[in-house]
């Protein structure tokens, strides 16, 4: 497994995602979102796992609010914008491959052992 954990530092979800690989003793690579951000690539393949890109945006986050992607029609300039503000997805998004999750899953992960 190639396990990639994208989270925020005060994220209680990413510590519990980490929490849950460290004890099965699974190495993973974790990645701070705010910081590095999801390449067009890594944002094409997690999307296509989760089910779309409405699944990966946090509403709750100030970033959510600051740059109106409510407000936004073109779903292009949304996901632009999404991808240059990355504090708006929605964390963990835990990577294995080609499949993700979102959110602390850990049913999810244990299949893919």
């Amino acid at each position: 497994m190639n396990i990639q954990i994208y989270g925020k530092a005060k994220c209680f979800d990413t510590k519990k995602a980490e929490r849950y690989f460290k004890e099965r003793g699974i190495k993973f690579q974790s990645i701070d979102i705010v910081r590095y951000g999801l390449s067009k690539g890594e944002y094409a393949s997690v999307k296509n796992a989760t089910g779309g890109m409405a699944s990966l945006i946090d509403e709750k986050s100030k970033e959510y609010e600051a740059h109106h992607i409510k407000y936004l029609a073109n779903q292009e300039d949304v996901e632009e914008r999404l991808l240059e503000n990355p504090g708006m997805f929605k964390t963990p998004i835990v990577r294995n491959g080609k499949k993700a999750t979102i959110g602390y899953q850990p049913e999810v992960w244990a299949s893919w052992a």
